[in-house]
């Protein structure tokens, strides 16, 4: 599936407005983030194609208003790359045999959800591939012309061999074996450079590399130039291509006399971090895709460990800012004590470090890693003149054929470190993808547990981000975004936590704890005589569980004895339509204790004004997908300014969070919005102290 804020823009062509509400909703419900459009006419769905870069078009097959064909037809003269799905309200022989006739790349069930949410995300796959592919190979086609405007600028003496016939040649290169253009040396075979002393062992290397074999690195021999001078050289090889054929890229260099243990050394350094020792980052990079590579050959047991001690902060502090490349150098001396000569240890950033793990089974990795734990758990570490306590958290994942790029493996080795450090430290999380054993269990089991503990002893703190109003008006407006306490005092953020809590259904019981204290710091601000307006997120999901917390809020605004208005409840637009019912039971009991509702999210929806027919909702807070690069973006900018002057006519308050430049600001005050909100006014904090005069 592609990224997790990837939104799919869709283009839905059906009778019934309500068939494609429905249908926008069946994919919502599968977690797919839709902005969709609707067309009811060939006019409209001409103007859209023209307008709008749309992923995919879903359409009714058996649609009368707008045919199937004529669809085709459209989309097909419109010359993009979008595929059309068609949507069956039953499987048939002769209606499916009639979709793929006509061109769709494939159909939807409208009564299997799960096999139209499966489709959807395929074809949204492949086409997003095809794309980046076609960006790719004109990146490609870029860098290559780069390349060679700075090879045939070089000084180096560069040549591009295929099958050891010269087919590009540098200036440095004819330059250094006296030929006087390319013309000279096109075609010619390279062994006709070699002194005859080195022909036939350079022979038996071309063979050797013409059979799969890497090519060494480099190679000392002699050459000979065209007047038949014989010199001694050093021979570099990598493989490339040229013009999309493959062949081998050549350096020649004359050869120099250095001391065989200076070069050792120099080699050492130029591969070392200077503060601790270890492997630097370029190279230990380098190996890591050394390692990827050679799992996406099909050699396995290899793995990935990322360190990291626990409370980094805190141990700095305690030993002093000028100890803390001491302490550092400490850390990586403790992790070299536990490896061995099928182990790499480098550094990877300030004090997160790395171990590439060869020759490790799933068991050889979790062993290496618990060493790894137990070495400084076990012992103090001695820092200078000092020995302190210190605990490491350790994240992995083991490299096979599944995940052999190097983003998925840094992403999931970084994702199990936060994990083991969230659940609070001094612990291994190790992913393999080949395997669903019981770590996994165990981790979830453990997070839950730290969760319900967080949720009944006040385990979650607040933090509020200002929301600004750009009219002038008076008070302090503030949004409450839920964090989670570290065992060190460090602040955990939603994402690592809060995926897994709603998927084991304790984001009901999280929404509660979240009201209440919002309810409570209302009324702390109230008695320090500050007017505190809070607008807290509530998912439907707790509305729908809970039919009697409508009453339970009013009752808690009731007893704090603060203004209902200071409270605004955030619904999710996108799910408020698959939970209508309870919700506007709920809005009814809310809006009579003074309490407003606002729909973040808004603007997702085939048309969202219409949702406000069936939730008198008091503030619409607009789709951040409408903001990024809302300074740049004329089409944006006209549905913000739409979604603003419509919200007007309807006295509903707009607010535009995600605002992260000036440029963005300025055009949001040329719209008019009522309220802004977003890092570039104030990241969210734990105080409320922003200065909203």
């Amino acid at each position: 599936m592609p990224p997790h804020d990837a939104v799919l823009r869709l283009l839905l062509v059906d009778d019934r407005i309500e068939d494609a509400e429905g249908l926008t909703s069946l994919l919502r419900n599968g977690g797919i983030a839709v902005r969709p459009h609707r067309a009811d006419s060939p006019e409209a769905l001409r103007r859209l194609l023209g307008q709008q870069g749309f992923d995919l078009v879903i359409a009714a097959a058996a649609a009368r208003d707008l045919t199937f064909e004529s669809v085709m037809r459209e989309v097909q003269a419109s010359g993009k790359d979008l595929p059309v799905l068609a949507v069956l309200d039953a499987l048939g022989e002769d209606a499916l045999l009639a979709a793929l006739a006509a061109g769709a790349h494939g159909v939807l069930l409208r009564q299997r959800p799960a096999q139209a949410q499966a489709v959807v995300r395929a074809e949204y796959e492949a086409v997003r591939d095809r794309r980046q592919l076609r960006g790719l190979e004109a990146q490609l086609r870029e860098t290559e012309r780069r390349c060679d405007a700075l090879i045939a600028s070089s000084r180096d003496p560069i040549a591009y061999l295929h099958e050891g016939m010269h087919i590009r040649a540098n200036e440095a290169y004819l330059e250094m074996f006296g030929y006087g253009s390319f013309e000279d040396i096109e075609g010619l075979s390279v062994l006709d450079l070699i002194a005859p002393s080195h022909t036939a062992a350079f022979k038996d290397l071309l063979k050797r590399i013409a059979k799969g074999e890497s090519p060494p690195e480099q190679l000392e021999l002699k050459a000979i130039d065209a007047s038949g001078k014989v010199f001694d050289a050093r021979m570099e090889f990598t493989t490339a291509s040229y013009e999309g054929e493959p062949c081998l890229q050549v350096v020649f260099r004359p050869s120099t006399t250095v001391d065989a243990s200076v070069a050792a050394e120099l080699e050492t350094l130029r591969h070392r971090d200077g503060a601790t020792g270890l492997a630097n980052r370029a190279f230990f990079m380098a190996e890591l895709e050394k390692a990827i590579a050679a799992a996406a050959g099909g050699r396995h047991h290899q793995a990935l460990l990322l360190v990291e001690p626990d409370n980094y902060d805190t141990l700095v502090g305690s030993v002093g800012l000028a100890r803390a490349d001491t302490l550092l150098a400490a850390i990586a001396q403790r992790i070299e004590s536990v490896l061995d000569g099928n182990t790499l240890a480098g550094r990877l950033s300030d004090h997160r470090f790395g171990v590439l793990c060869r020759l490790h089974d799933p068991k050889a990795s979790q062993a290496r890693a618990e060493r790894l734990r137990s070495a400084f758990s076990s012992q103090l570490l001695e820092v200078g003149e000092r020995a302190i306590t210190l605990t490491a958290s350790i994240g992995g994942v083991q490299i096979g054929e599944r995940n052999a790029q190097i983003e998925p493996v840094l992403s999931r080795a970084e994702n199990c470190l936060l994990s083991a450090m969230g659940v609070g430290g001094n612990r291994v999380e190790i992913h393999d993808p080949a395997a669903r054993d019981r770590a996994e269990e165990e981790r979830i089991a453990a997070w839950v547990q730290r969760i319900r503990d967080a949720i009944g002893n006040d385990g979650f703190t607040l933090h509020y981000q200002p929301i600004v109003s750009l009219g002038g008006e008076p008070g302090e407006t503030y949004e409450a975004y839920l964090r989670l306490k570290g065992a060190g005092g460090e602040i955990i953020h939603p994402g690592t936590f809060l995926p897994l809590a709603l998927e084991q259904g304790l984001g009901p019981e999280i929404d509660r704890w979240v009201v209440h204290r919002a309810i409570s710091v209302i009324a702390e601000r109230q008695a320090a005589n500050r007017a505190t307006t809070l607008f807290v997120k509530l998912g439907p999901e707790s509305i729908s569980a809970n039919a009697q917390l409508g009453e339970e809020i009013a009752a808690a605004v009731q007893a704090a004895g603060i203004p209902g208005s200071r409270l605004v409840l955030e619904l999710h637009e996108p799910a408020v339509f698959t939970h209508l019912k309870a919700i506007q039971a709920f809005a009814r009991t809310v809006h009579a204790a003074g309490v407003r509702l606002a729909l973040e999210h808004f603007g997702t929806g085939l048309n969202s004004f219409q949702l406000l027919q069936h939730i008198d909702a008091d503030v619409v807070k607009i789709d951040r997908s409408y903001i990024t690069d809302l300074a740049r973006n004329p089409e944006n900018q006209a549905k913000v300014r739409e979604f603003t002057e419509k919200a007007r006519e309807l006295g509903k308050i707009c607010v535009v969070h995600y605002v992260q430049d000036a440029a963005s600001m300025t055009v949001l005050f040329g719209i008019g919005v009522d309220y802004v909100e977003g890092d570039f006014l104030a990241a969210a904090g734990p105080v409320m102290n922003y200065d909203f005069s």
